[in-house]
């Protein structure tokens, strides 16, 4: 005879069955974006996996904390052995800030935006209302968690792969390009004593798992750029970077 389980017990059974997950179309795009095929999908699908997503009975199973630990000594391994590499002549003082600027949370934030994978962030309503899908901590965070679960799932080199696409971009700038170009241009309207620059979200499309934001930046009386971008804050440094270009021919 089989003794059915009191209402609350299995309510909680319900309530543990839940965890956040990707489409299989998401999976195949968050794949695409990291530019490594899983064997194991759940591995990608946990470095994606903000702590608000899960309790927090959950969390240290299913959130990317733990992973985000160990992409971090990935990353730092991957850029130091890049800079032994191919910066033969610098002493380790000369070294040592390169890899710092690399490896900053900041460097993870725009590697992940690069490769477009803050479209696949999994994170609870309330993160995503309060703009976690832009923060940079919460960007940087993901950007390790993913680094490991390719480390774990396929090894160094695979790891290596990501980090070479997705700070491509960082790896051919030089030290004065590195700032954000929202920081430059306002830096550049400042220095000519202009208004501040403006920006405004002119349109949103695409599905909710990969949003696509057209923005449009305004300084008086340099007139406008636009631009678009996976997310605003994307989509602000893109038109910020148009901006700079068209200020720059006019010069």
């Amino acid at each position: 005879m089989n003794i059915p389980r009191p209402k609350r017990t299995r309510q909680r059974a319900a309530a543990k069955a839940v965890r956040p997950g990707l489409s299989d179309e998401a999976l195949t795009g968050a794949e695409e974006a990291c530019g490594y095929r899983f064997k194991d999908k759940s591995l990608l699908v946990r470095g994606l996996t903000h702590p608000s997503a899960v309790s927090a009975a959950e969390s240290l199973q299913h959130a990317n904390q733990r992973l985000e630990f160990l992409g971090d000594r990935v990353l730092n391994l991957v850029i130091a052995e890049r800079l032994i590499d191919r910066r033969r002549n610098e002493t380790e003082g000369e070294l040592a800030p390169r890899l710092n600027r690399l490896v900053k949370k900041g460097a993870c934030a725009e590697a992940f935006r690069f490769t477009g994978l803050n479209r696949f962030l999994l994170m609870s309503d309330n993160e995503l209302s309060s703009g976690g899908r832009e923060r940079e901590s919460t960007l940087g965070d993901a950007c390790e968690a993913v680094i490991a679960a390719i480390y774990l799932d396929g090894g160094l080199g695979a790891a290596r792969k990501f980090i070479e696409k997705g700070w491509a971009p960082q790896f051919n700038s030089g030290p004065a390009e590195t700032k954000d170009p929202k920081t430059l241009l306002q830096e550049l309207v400042q220095g000519q004593g202009y208004p501040l620059p403006e920006y405004v979200v002119t349109s949103r499309s695409g599905p909710d798992h990969a949003p696509v934001y057209e923005v449009e930046v305004r300084i008086a009386p340099h007139g406008h750029a636009a631009a678009t971008g996976a997310s605003k804050r994307d989509a602000e440094r893109h038109a910020a970077a148009r901006m700079l270009e068209q200020l720059k021919g006019n010069t």
